[in-house]
């Protein structure tokens, strides 16, 4: 069980990273070679930013509970 949570873990991790390299910066990102410039919403981000926002989050939530899992595992002494 807790190789499974660890390797769920690095792959978040790794996930997590790549994520927010694709994002743009002020300028023009790695977001921008996928697709990043397509026509802008009203609110003046593309539709493939905000799902990689989406994704983002999605990702960053992942990573800390499967950190907070494994320190509370770990405090324990294992499962």
């Amino acid at each position: 069980m807790i190789i499974v949570l660890e390797i769920l873990h690095v792959i978040l991790a790794i996930g997590l990273i790549i994520a927010i390299l694709l994002h743009s910066g002020r300028g023009t990102g790695l977001s921008s070679a996928f697709g990043g410039a397509l026509p802008t919403t009203f609110s003046g981000t593309s539709i493939i930013e905000k799902n990689l926002n989406r994704i983002t989050v999605g990702l960053a939530s992942g990573f800390g509970i499967t950190s907070l899992i494994l320190y509370y595992v770990s405090q324990r002494g294992g499962l």
